[in-house]
């Protein structure tokens, strides 16, 4: 019998992701405002571990903010990375928690570097994972959420090289470490 002894590779690397390029967000995830079941199972059934959202060059314009609230109230903006198509925002934040608890998976977070800011992204922690009285955790609350989502997995940009900004790697070295910096300090 053959030796399979040896490292063990994370199963997280086999994720997915969701990026709002084509079809993939509106019409594949979503179809007429619900979350496709059809999907979810498939997704499922394939054991997604870790799901990252948004993905693409979408996530280096994405400003969350955008797609919190009541959906008829949303901003609506231009993705100029696509095509130029219109996007309502009604698949945001809460959307994506919602996907990856129904299919079991862990959420990945990639924050906006290319027209974001630091303070930005920790507000968006903060969001989503302070477990205290805050303004944001009580917008969140407001939103339907009123406990913490505890998300693991965080990104700094995507794409950084390219449609995210054509970033040196100092420069993406520094934005990532002050964006980090601040986040471990507000949210131990």
């Amino acid at each position: 019998m053959a030796d399979t002894s040896g490292p063990i590779v994370s199963r997280n690397i086999y994720g997915h992701f969701a990026e709002h390029l084509g079809r993939c967000i509106y019409d594949g995830f979503v179809r007429d405002g619900k979350i496709r079941m059809d999907v979810v199972e498939a997704l499922r059934k394939i054991k997604v571990p870790v799901m990252r959202w948004p993905g693409g060059c979408f996530a280096d314009q994405y400003h969350w903010k955008d797609g919190i609230g009541p959906k008829d109230e949303r901003k609506k903006t231009v993705n100029t990375q696509w095509g130029y198509v219109v996007d309502d925002n009604s698949f945001g934040t809460h959307e994506f928690m919602e996907l990856c608890n129904l299919v079991g998976c862990e959420p990945y977070i990639g924050a906006n570097m290319g027209t974001g800011t630091p303070e930005e992204m920790e507000a968006w922690v903060e969001y989503l994972n302070f477990n205290g009285k805050s303004t944001l955790a009580e917008s969140r609350n407001k939103n339907g959420h009123p406990d913490p989502f505890n998300v693991t997995y965080w990104g700094v940009g995507n794409e950084s090289w390219g449609c995210g900004g054509r970033m040196t790697p100092d420069y993406y070295s520094a934005v990532s470490m002050r964006s980090f910096a601040g986040i471990i300090q507000a949210h131990p």
